[in-house]
């Protein structure tokens, strides 16, 4: 039994959807830095289609087919691609950097563990000056 039009033209517009998508177009390439970092980029990938058709009556039969189906019809479709932000791997950390401007919020969560380490240090250098006794100058 043949493919009808229909099904062949929908195979066709999927095929290309495909054959344009893949892993790369999610996850970009890595890219290293000089520091030893690795950014990668992260996007947003969105498709579909559409495909529509019509039978024509064949011949004989009060229509003016031609051929065994005729038939009418049309595909289309659409990709589009938006970027989401940049995987960052660096020394003992990951980050997602997100690209819009909204990400204030974001980048503080990211960052409050590290911020939270820094106060730690500071306090502990600090308790650390306290408990050292002074240092007397010799008299001359």
């Amino acid at each position: 039994m043949a493919d009808h039009p229909i099904e062949t033209l929908m195979k066709t517009a999927m095929e290309s959807i495909k054959d344009m998508i893949d892993v790369n177009t999610i996850v970009g390439d890595p890219v290293e830095t000089p520091d030893g970092s690795v950014i990668m980029p992260v996007s947003r990938v969105s498709c579909g289609f559409a495909a529509g058709g019509a039978d024509y009556q064949p011949n004989g039969e009060g229509g003016r087919g031609q051929g065994e189906l005729p038939f009418g019809g049309g595909s289309g479709g659409g990709v589009s691609v938006r970027p989401v932000g940049f995987l960052v791997v660096g020394q003992n950390q990951i980050r997602l950097l997100p690209v819009d401007g909204n990400a204030i919020a974001d980048r503080l969560v990211d960052l409050a563990p590290e911020i939270m380490d820094k106060i730690q240090l500071m306090m502990q250098q600090k308790q650390q000056q306290q408990q050292q006794p002074p240092q007397q100058n010799p008299v001359i």
